[in-house]
């Protein structure tokens, strides 16, 4: 199975989970199409992912699995903060307030005689969604999470896995896991349906 992922986070759920991954991640454009819902929007980067390393690098009947995670607030997806000022912005706007982080997952197949092509069964593909609330953070908090550097690399400026969980986070409803990066639970169960 290829995972089309360099997230650290996804390859440490999935080998736990039991699979042998091959990991290759994707390199696509994930900008947003005009007026593209944010649901929509992981769903489709999780396919493109998806079909863009089958097409390059699967073998025959081989499976997919890619996925893409988003932080969504008041309809404004928050992605990877570009530097620090903007991993405070996004921390300041997510102070005492619930917001949503989305995963898409896509699984898809290659042909068992065509292995650059997708399967006629596959992909299938789901939108996860969690809602998590943050405490009220003050600007001395907001700053000293911001200097450990935990927030640079994660959508929303947060990870859950780690201080940010503990520190920021009044509580969340749905997967724990979605909000880690991929609902491995779901992940599995559809895997295991193939």
């Amino acid at each position: 199975m290829i995972l089309a992922s360099q997230s650290p986070r996804r390859i440490e759920l999935m080998r736990e989970a039991g699979f042998d991954v091959r990991v290759l991640p994707a390199d696509i454009d994930e900008a947003p199409l005009p007026h593209e819902d944010p649901f929509a929007l992981v769903e489709r980067l999780a396919c493109t992912k998806a079909a863009t390393v089958l097409r390059a690098h699967a073998e025959a009947a081989e499976v997919v699995l890619a996925a893409d995670t988003i932080v969504t607030i008041d309809g404004v997806v928050l992605g990877k903060p570009a530097d620090a000022d903007d991993a405070r912005a996004m921390l300041r706007r997510l102070s005492g307030r619930t917001h949503t982080v989305a995963t898409g997952v896509c699984i898809a197949q290659a042909d068992a005689r065509e292995p650059r092509r997708l399967s006629d069964e596959l992909p299938i593909s789901f939108v996860a969604k969690t809602a998590v609330t943050f405490y009220e953070l003050s600007d001395a908090e907001i700053d000293a999470y911001v200097a450990s550097g935990e927030p640079m690399d994660k959508a929303g400026a947060y990870g859950i896995q780690g201080a940010g969980g503990r520190m920021l986070v009044r509580g969340i409803e749905g997967d724990f896991y979605n909000v880690v990066g991929l609902p491995i639970a779901e992940v599995v169960r559809r895997l295991r349906a193939l």
